[in-house]
């Protein structure tokens, strides 16, 4: 792992994840520990109204976090109830964080490679539907990441479960002179509660 990654992720091991939280979690971190137990291929799927700000998130920090703990046959992607393109913060705060982008192509929805480590396949990020093919069509857990697509998709077809883990929005910053530093809060808080759910996980 990139060392700049690892400086960050020892910095975000510092902050607090709540008993509330961690009750939350406890739906994914057992999805995960069953099939880990059982040598299964772990995928889950995290989704959101645009798939532009916290599914993406969430899919870079549980993939880097799986890896952080040596868990393997862990498969991260993310998905929107619509398609739109992943918001230009996202990738600013997250190369701000150690990760290594490169874009792919350009235009509305661009595509990115995500790297956390030298020689590890990147996470290709772009905005798409949950249910894209580039998605897994069944055998994941979905992982709701705000109420609008929790309350607005009661069924994701292909999911084994289907889990709300919501988070708050910073879009509602966008254009402030505070955006960049929640955008960064946002990313720290799902880093952390990221690293705390693969801590769990029996090895």
């Amino acid at each position: 792992m990139y060392l700049n990654l690892q400086e960050k992720i020892a910095e975000i091991t510092l902050l607090e994840v709540t008993k509330e939280r961690k009750e939350i979690f406890k739906p994914l971190i057992e999805y995960v520990n069953v099939n880990y137990s059982k040598n299964k291929r772990v995928t889950i799927n995290f989704i959101c109204t645009h798939n532009s700000r916290r599914s993406h998130l969430a899919q870079v920090w549980a993939q880097t976090m799986a890896y952080h703990f040596g868990i393997k046959k862990v498969a991260c992607y993310s998905g929107g109830t619509e398609a739109t393109a992943v918001f230009p913060m996202v990738t600013r705060t997250l190369k701000e964080q150690g990760f290594r982008i490169q874009t792919l192509s350009e235009g509305k929805n661009p595509v990115y490679a995500i790297k956390y480590a030298e020689n590890e396949h990147p996470i290709i990020g772009f905005s798409k539907r949950y249910d894209d093919v580039f998605n897994p069509e069944n055998g994941f857990a979905a992982i709701m990441t705000c109420s609008q697509a929790d309350t607005g998709c009661p069924f994701i077809a292909g999911a084994e479960k289907r889990i709300p883990i919501t988070y708050n929005d910073p879009k509602e910053f966008d254009d402030s002179l505070e955006q960049a530093k929640k955008y960064m809060e946002r990313s720290n808080q799902i880093a952390v509660e990221m690293w705390y759910v693969f801590s769990q996980i029996n090895k």
